[in-house]
């Protein structure tokens, strides 16, 4: 029997898939890391900024409203708004239309952390993607096509 296992690559660092997750993996560390001053995981910042990006154009928010916009498992969504619900980041009431959805809000402490946390999270980021100079751009640009060809 043949117990050998044949990879396509003669190392790992020749995998775009490897590499990809042992740099959001970094990524995500120096997130949580930066984050944790302010009492937040980068999960839980995702879910502030979704909700403040789309309270800024709705008059109500859903949790799946949220868990589309930030491409997250709605499940996750639920226990992480009521997390921070309990943290008095959030708020959820009955919605006006839809009685099988509740409308989440941002509450003062919310805004105010979410606009810290976005200081945050800028300064890291540009830290973080500094070496790519200026091929940012271009990095942006090959991530948006892979995001854009998965929705096809």
């Amino acid at each position: 029997m043949n117990d050998e296992i044949n990879f396509h690559f003669n190392k790992p660092e020749q995998s775009s898939g490897y590499l990809l997750w042992q740099v959001t993996m970094l990524w995500q560390r120096q997130m949580n890391r930066a984050l944790s001053d302010l009492g937040l995981t980068h999960t839980q910042f995702v879910i502030l900024a979704a909700l403040g990006w789309l309270c800024q154009g709705k008059n109500e928010v859903t949790q799946v409203d949220v868990a589309n916009h930030s491409n997250t498992d709605r499940m996750m969504v639920s226990k992480i708004i009521s997390n921070l619900e309990e943290k008095g980041m959030i708020q959820r009431q009955e919605h006006s239309t839809d009685t099988r959805a509740k409308s989440v809000n941002l509450t003062t402490i919310g805004k105010i952390l979410l606009q810290k946390a976005l200081i945050v999270v800028e300064k890291t980021d540009k830290q973080f993607f500094s070496p790519l100079t200026n091929n940012g751009t271009a990095f942006n640009n090959s991530m948006l096509l892979l995001l854009n060809n998965e929705n096809q």
